[in-house]
């Protein structure tokens, strides 16, 4: 079994910041990827960025250059730091791994 908890969401303004965090936990070994997902209401989840646990990352294009995905192995912790955020941005982000999901953090950016 393996635990995915986010953090660090938040309502800010168009342009703003946050940095969310995701704590991963239980059978840690078997994670090779973790990802960044999110849902706006009325849309599909889609994947905004992952990375390997060797650190290597892949960015949906309507995030690069503003977002950043990095991983502290030592403390399980993946963190999304999210830059130049548009209202579009808005939606309910998730973390991912294989078949394990968190429950999700809120963001929403007003313009």
């Amino acid at each position: 079994q393996v635990q995915l908890v986010e953090s660090g969401g938040g309502a800010v303004q168009a342009g703003g910041s946050l940095r969310l965090s995701c704590v991963f936990s239980g059978n840690t070994f078997s994670l090779a990827t973790i990802g960044w997902y999110r849902q706006a209401p009325g849309k599909q989840r889609e994947l905004v960025a992952s990375i390997t646990r060797g650190g290597s990352a892949n960015y949906a294009d309507s995030v690069k250059g503003r977002f950043t995905i990095s991983i502290d192995n030592a403390k399980n912790i993946v963190y999304l730091q999210t830059n130049s955020l548009k209202p579009e941005d808005t939606a309910v982000y998730y973390c991912n791994s294989r078949i394990y999901w968190g429950r999700g953090t809120q963001v929403t950016v007003s313009s």
